[in-house]
């Protein structure tokens, strides 16, 4: 087996493990994913400017503030749904990973496993991410469930008025429960471990959902349940309301406009989180990486800005950084770890992170993620 020394490494290695339609899922955007292509593309267009002769011969910091507090990374992991596709309770192996390694782990709506079991392993680490379903009750109880379970910081996802529209699913039939039949008997042949694997556990459910569900239903219901929680409902009053009732921290993500920004810095959350949710939601959608300078020129100085979207590498970090984020979150690649290494995955994707920070940083001459001395 070759090694693994990159982010393209885990995902040939998680392609040849997982059967396609959950590579699909994972690897997939929407549309003719024109959005996703864009995502990545944006990095590569953006250079950094290196500098010499600043002494770099020592431990370069990688601790950055955030939010109140200090993480020993400046990244963290998103809120991904249906991680479990990737390999079973995957999300408990990720908020482990996190609470180890110091860095923030968001929780799932749509997690397979449970809100409350994923914060007391993270306790220290765990954030709540809030998709504002049709049901207004739902809505107040799984907010009620996250307080009562010790979340302090709410993450409010507002780019899903309708469900992505993905063809790889499409063309693939991809549904819960999964439809038995020959195309999906030979996949499963021919990835064995994957199937064993979910054979042992059972397959992926929306845990957060199975309160809600009638006694008895099967998974297809649950799917139909959680397909209700991408809702047009959630607006700028709903927002106040939700700001209003949670006592704790609250950060908007999936904003891609500047007046967007500046309209929910005005609303009362603590911070913005610019995104277009992976390429998954809207194929003409901007790169994030391109639209947060404008929105970092938008909002005060100083106020926070979390980003996500193509990040592959530290070095993409750093990109981030310059463009004008305070943190950054990368979801593909932990699935992609864990599919491709196993339960260790998560931590060595981070480790590999931090390696490829550091060596960045000394590159183009910055001695600390804040101060950024030598950029240029």
């Amino acid at each position: 087996m070759a090694p693994v020394v990159s982010y393209r490494d885990l995902r040939k290695q998680a392609r040849r493990k997982l059967p396609r339609f959950a590579f699909d899922f994972v690897d997939g955007g929407a549309g003719d994913e024109a959005g996703l292509d864009r995502n990545e593309a944006a990095y590569r267009a953006q250079c950094l400017q290196p500098r010499v002769l600043i002494n770099s011969d020592r431990a370069l910091p990688l601790k950055r503030r955030f939010l109140g507090r200090d993480w020993a990374l400046p990244f963290g992991i998103p809120p991904i749904g249906l991680a479990g596709i990737a390999w079973p309770e995957i999300d408990l192996l990720l908020a482990e990973a996190a609470e180890q390694a110091g860095i923030p782990y968001v929780a799932s709506t749509p997690a397979t496993v449970a809100l409350e079991r994923l914060r007391q392993r993270a306790p220290k680490s765990a954030w709540f991410q809030l998709y504002v379903g049709k049901s207004e009750e739902i809505t107040a109880d799984l907010l009620a469930r996250a307080k009562a379970a010790g979340y302090r910081t709410l993450v409010v996802t507002a780019d899903v008025p309708r469900p992505g529209r993905r063809l790889r699913d499409l063309r693939n039939g991809f549904a819960l429960p999964l439809k038995p039949g020959p195309r999906l008997a030979f996949d499963l042949m021919r990835h064995p471990g994957w199937a064993l694997r979910t054979a042992r556990h059972g397959a992926p459910r929306f845990a957060n959902l199975e309160p809600y569900a009638e006694r008895g239903s099967s998974t297809q219901s649950l799917a139909q349940l959680m397909a209700g929680q991408s809702s047009g409902r959630l607006d700028w009053a709903l927002l106040r309301e939700i700001r209003d009732g949670w006592s704790g921290q609250i950060i908007l993500k999936g904003v891609s406009a500047p007046q967007d920004a500046v309209k929910a810095a005005e609303t009362g959350v603590d911070a913005v989180w610019v995104s277009n949710h992976g390429g998954r939601q809207l194929s003409s959608a901007p790169a994030p990486l391109d639209a947060l300078p404008g929105i970092r020129r938008a909002l005060p100085a100083g106020f926070p800005l979390a980003f996500d979207g193509g990040i592959r590498s530290g070095e993409d970090m750093i990109k981030a950084l310059t463009a004008g984020a305070d943190f950054v979150f990368a979801g593909r690649p932990f699935l992609y770890a864990i599919a491709a290494l196993g339960p260790s995955g998560a931590s060595r994707l981070i480790a590999q992170f931090a390696s490829e920070l550091e060596n960045t940083m000394a590159q183009i001459g910055w001695s600390d993620l804040d101060l950024q001395d030598g950029a240029g």
